[in-house]
């Protein structure tokens, strides 16, 4: 009997109850559909947060990453963990009170309407193309895991993805975020520790490591690696904390919620940017051989090494929970981002053009729109996965990572420094990302590693130092060029001919003006408790009935334990409700 497809027909089908249990909750408006009407708690808005960093490519292109190189690729986490504590320090609680419903409204706010239909279309664009990375990421993996075909199976998780998504809006989003996050806590914690105690401590773990374990291989200059950190540290805060990610902390009640929400985010990546790793690290020491294990993907076999890990160390279940794991990651990014684009979409191309025209439209139309965007977004998510899926010579990390700093960094440029330079031109923001993506193309092309290494008397670099150096000189020019010309762009300001200044002004203060629950949050706060509460209560009882799996007896202490830590959580939120069951 496989119990593995038992595993995740379980996960699959408390995600489908999520979705009924908050369907309700996402069809009074269009606002409550994109962001939850601004009322949920910090602990699901912090769990969104996370996730929104967290997608399949983390057990897929990154751990094959650490499986190859070591501890290096935990410098990205730790980064996103900094980003987040700039978020509790600094954006989060300035976000929420944007007061908006989607984050290109903000921009408009900020910039005014040409700059918002500019950015729209540019993120939308973007958002389809990194969704697109996340699923072919999962298909790569799952497939493996099925044997099955990628293309077909590709689909199947598209399709399925895509159905829950539009089911319930935001609230379904971020309230089976908070669940994901659980399952993911669940797989991540089990396999590190059975890692550990199989390698014989985390100090064997790094003396044992087949390579160095901090500069990894071909690696001759140190430096190179600490430039790589300090510029991860610049491109993560840049693409976390900007005005078009800040759709996370639009969902929450108040500014203090947002602000929480941000250090629950934190301490998650912080604990998480080691723990993820731990199987993959030890898989170097047992299985060294384990990308020869799946000679179908070619580059990308060594993605698939968390696999080898359940397979071979975990027992029986493992690798159906760690599949539930990755379709968590995966759709916890890709709802996300289809929730989010429909939110643009409609709030800041559809409607105003309609406005434009006095063409009346009632909220239910637009909530309507809201769903079919979605269901489109999620066509096109798929079929560039299936394209990526052909893409064999290049790896997913150097994928996500190409795309992020080349494409993604010149974007959001503008929208995090907007936050921070009030005089502006209104034609600062498009002429920065349009001169940010000349600096990719320039250091791309012209200024590539080999040229830097020449100009600096240093010998050819390896392959992988060629790309390091590539992110530190692609992440430096948007960095010191791009940024510091929307920065000197405050020179040609001029007061008497900006048209937006009062709405500008505005903008400013309502982001220095607290956002407070009002009287009806209550209610809320007891809805998202008792059905979170009873959904997170099903599965710790999934968890505590994999006991019954024919395994060793530390097999089934570790379900066994899993399921009780889960039961726990959900009998807190259910009586922290204060709803009796059958009030509901």
């Amino acid at each position: 009997m496989n119990y593995d497809y038992l595993v995740i027909a379980g996960y699959f089908a408390l995600i489908m109850g999520i979705g009924i249990a908050f369907k309700n909750m996402a069809a009074k408006s269009t606002s409550d559909y994109f962001r939850g009407g601004g009322r949920m708690l910090w602990w699901m808005v912090g769990s969104t947060a996370f996730m929104m960093q967290f997608s399949a490519w983390t057990f897929t292109g990154a751990a094959g990453k650490a499986f190859t190189d070591g501890f290096a690729v935990s410098l990205v986490f730790f980064a996103n963990a900094f980003s987040y504590f700039c978020g509790w320090a600094y954006f989060a609680h300035r976000f929420r009170q944007m007061r908006v419903d989607t984050p290109t409204q903000a921009i408009g706010r900020r910039f005014g309407s040409g700059n918002e239909l500019f950015f729209s279309c540019a993120l939308i664009v973007f958002t389809i193309l990194n969704a697109g990375i996340w699923l072919n990421a999962l298909g790569v993996f799952s497939s493996a895991v099925f044997e099955a075909d990628i293309n077909l199976t590709i689909i199947f998780i598209g399709l399925a993805v895509v159905f829950i998504s539009v089911l319930a809006g935001a609230w379904g989003v971020v309230a089976s975020d908070f669940v994901q996050t659980l399952t993911v806590a669940v797989v991540s914690v089990a396999c590190a520790v059975v890692a550990l105690v199989k390698v014989g401590g985390p100090v064997k773990l790094v003396q044992d490591f087949p390579v160095d374990f901090v500069m990894g291989p071909d690696m001759n200059y140190g430096l190179l690696l600490v430039g790589t950190f300090v510029f991860f540290l610049c491109k993560q805060l840049i693409t976390i904390m900007n005005m078009h990610d800040a759709f996370r902390f639009l969902n929450a009640k108040d500014s203090i919620n947002a602000r929480k929400a941000a250090l629950l985010a934190m301490c998650l990546m912080a604990v998480g940017s080691v723990i993820w790793f731990i199987p993959p690290w030890a898989s170097a020491i047992f299985y060294p051989d384990a990308a020869a294990a799946y000679p179908e993907l070619g580059n990308k076999a060594a993605d698939a090494v968390y696999l080898v890990f359940a397979r071979n160390a975990m027992p029986v279940g493992t690798v159906g929970l760690l599949l539930a794991g990755l379709f968590a990651a995966t759709m916890s990014s890709m709802d996300s981002a289809l929730n989010k684009n429909s939110g643009i979409f409609v709030r800041s191309i559809y409607q105003p053009y309609l406005e434009k025209r006095h063409k009346a439209v009632s909220d239910k139309s637009l909530l309507d729109m809201s769903r079919l965007l979605s269901l489109v977004s999620g066509v096109l998510v798929i079929a560039l996965a299936l394209y990526f899926k052909s893409l064999k010579e290049l790896s997913l990390f150097d994928l996500m990572m190409s795309l992020s700093a080349m494409i993604q960094v010149p974007i959001l440029i503008p929208l995090i420094l907007g936050l921070l330079v009030k005089r502006t031109p209104s034609w600062a923001p498009w002429v920065t990302v349009l001169l940010g993506l000349f600096v990719s193309w320039f250091m791309l092309n012209i200024l590539t590693p080999q040229v830097a290494a020449n100009w600096m008397g240093l010998d050819p670099f390896t392959r992988r130092e060629a790309t390091d150096m590539n992110l530190i000189l692609t992440i430096g020019g948007q960095v010191f060029i791009t940024g510091g010309f929307f920065c000197l762009t405050s020179l040609f300001y001029k007061e008497t001919s900006d048209k937006y200044l009062p709405q500008t002004e505005h903008f400013f203060e309502d982001l220095e003006t607290p956002v407070i629950a009002d009287s009806e949050q209550d209610e809320y706060d007891q809805q998202q408790r008792y059905k979170l509460g009873v959904m997170v209560s099903f599965m710790g009882a999934g968890l505590t009935l994999m006991v019954f799996i024919p395994n060793p007896i530390w097999g089934r202490i570790i379900f066994l334990l899993c399921g009780v830590v889960i039961l726990f959580i959900g009998l807190l939120l259910r009586r922290s409700s204060g709803i009796e069951p059958n009030a509901i």
